[in-house]
């Protein structure tokens, strides 16, 4: 006997409300609507902002496959796709609600153009038009709203293509929302989707040409690949599984010390450096995951830190990988299964260290040339109570006072003293953590005449009273911190004799 059951449907405009509060942002879901066009073969998406306060519009134009009138209506409709059915290999979907979920979370009114074969269909969600009906159903108007026929007119003589439009943008323009703010809204997407799509966008044959207000979106590196002062790359690692194989590829980044200041402005990323240390999951080359360690850790999950913020891990899944890495609607989290997390929390920790030793060291942990360790002004005593910095008084500039000093030679030690028990470690940690930026040393910002003024003390110290050559003090002075990182100034310095 079968069991009573009933028929319980959703009601259309509760269950379209509650959709649009999935949490997307617009940059988010705008990279939601290009997924779809890339799975349908597009080479060229253009998308256009237009302000016109409350009735501000966006276009997504792309020059994809199309859909003939049923896909178009298989594509609006809620859940029309299992995300349990198998699905092309370079399908970048999976739900089947990113189209709609992804525009809803942004506005009211969705309209999708689209042209296969020359035959056009035109559908859209109107969710005032919704409201306004007494049945409650599910509606789906055929053409574009009253006065918008102009808005999706980008087809026009295509034989392929696809335009999404969005309008009643009510979740972008809200009271208070002026054009400046929409304009920024521009950079913030823009700054999103290169992120994104970059490897699709990279390389002299790109696999996908962005056009944002009709300016080409350039693509952003997280890796720096190919930068000459990058530290550190592992080679790609596989790991097969049950839904295909998992690679990974660990890179450690230049310290700022390696860097122009534009270099280290452009690869900071879009949440700047801290931020967008850790992992970058990707399906199909398109980014779902942008930084972030992914819930791992040796003893508990690891936060993302200044001194790590060098580090930064390319990881491929498959798409058959979904449900195991438990991507969400959005494509914005990801979990690591069970049997691969002591694998990647292995790779990730030495990267950590590699990044952390880099970041120390501000980027020069290098011995000088002919392997001679470089003699550094503060070294790390560790005891069993924790650490504790010491000025070495081994560095040229501490020896050269304490053997001039004679009588005053305690008094100096002294002095020394009181500055290693009072270097403020707590205050420079957070200013670092609070600023987001490692605070100035080693005579960054200073002009050169500050460095030669310095350096010129030092360098006459060891012709004087050590009685080197003009020669042999310039390679000494090439192997003390800071003055290795300014060889053209000390190639200029001359000898007072």
């Amino acid at each position: 006997m079968k069991p009573k059951s009933r028929s319980a449907p959703p009601r259309a405009m509760a269950m379209l409300e509650s959709l649009r509060g999935l949490g997307y942002s617009t940059d988010a879901a705008l990279a939601d609507i290009i997924d779809n066009s890339v799975s349908a073969g597009a080479t060229e998406v253009r998308l256009d902002f237009v302000w016109s306060g409350p009735n501000s519009r966006i276009t997504i134009l792309d020059d994809g496959r199309g859909m003939d009138d049923a896909e178009l209506e298989s594509a609006m409709r809620l859940g029309d796709k299992n995300p349990l059915d198998v699905r092309s290999a370079h399908d970048l979907g999976r739900f089947g609600m990113g189209l709609k979920t992804a525009s809803f979370s942004q506005c009211r009114r969705l309209t999708v153009a689209t042209v296969k074969g020359g035959a056009a269909s035109c559908l859209r969600w109107d969710l005032d038009e919704l409201a306004a009906d007494p049945d409650g159903g599910w509606l789906l108007f055929e053409g574009p709203a009253q006065g918008s026929k102009s808005f999706v007119a980008g087809l026009k003589g295509k034989k392929a293509g696809t335009v999404v439009l969005w309008e009643t943008m009510d979740r972008v323009v809200t009271t208070g929302y002026t054009s400046d703010d929409f304009h920024d809204l521009i950079d913030t997407v823009e700054s999103h989707l290169a992120m994104v799509f970059h490897r699709l966008l990279q390389g002299p044959r790109a696999k996908l040409k962005l056009l944002l207000n009709g300016r080409a979106v350039a693509p952003w590196d997280p890796f720096m690949s190919g930068h000459p002062a990058k530290p550190w790359s592992s080679p790609p690692s596989n790991r097969a599984t049950d839904y295909g194989t998992v690679t990974v590829q660990a890179h450690v980044l230049p310290h700022r010390d390696k860097l122009t200041a534009k270099e280290f402005e452009d690869n900071a990323g879009p949440a700047g450096w801290t931020a967008q240390q850790g992992f970058y999951v990707y399906r199909n080359e398109r980014l779902l995951v942008a930084g972030g360690w992914l819930g791992l850790g040796s003893s508990r999950a690891w936060n993302r830190e200044e001194a790590h913020r060098l580090a930064r891990i390319r990881l491929d899944i498959p798409n058959t990988a979904d449900a195991d890495w438990k991507i969400d609607v959005r494509k914005s989290t990801a979990r690591p299964p069970v049997s691969l997390r002591p694998w990647l929390t292995l790779l990730a920790e030495n990267t950590r260290e590699r990044a952390r030793r880099v970041f120390a060291y501000r980027g020069t942990p290098a011995p000088a040339k002919g392997n001679i360790p470089i003699e550094q002004a503060w070294r790390v005593e560790r005891v069993r109570a924790g650490m504790r910095y010491r000025i070495d008084e081994a560095h040229p500039s501490v020896a050269a006072v304490l053997e001039s000093a004679g009588a005053l030679a305690p008094l100096v030690k002294s002095m020394l003293r009181v500055i290693e028990e009072t270097v403020p470690v707590q205050r420079i940690w957070l200013d670092t953590a609070e600023n987001k930026e490692t605070p100035r040393t080693s005579f960054e910002g200073e002009p050169n005449a500050a460095v030669i003024e310095v350096a010129s003390v030092l360098f006459n110290d060891l012709i004087e009273r050590k009685g080197l050559s003009v020669e042999e003090a310039r390679k000494s002075m090439l192997r003390t911190e800071p003055f290795q990182k300014y060889p053209a100034l000390v190639a200029k310095l001359e000898s007072k004799k």
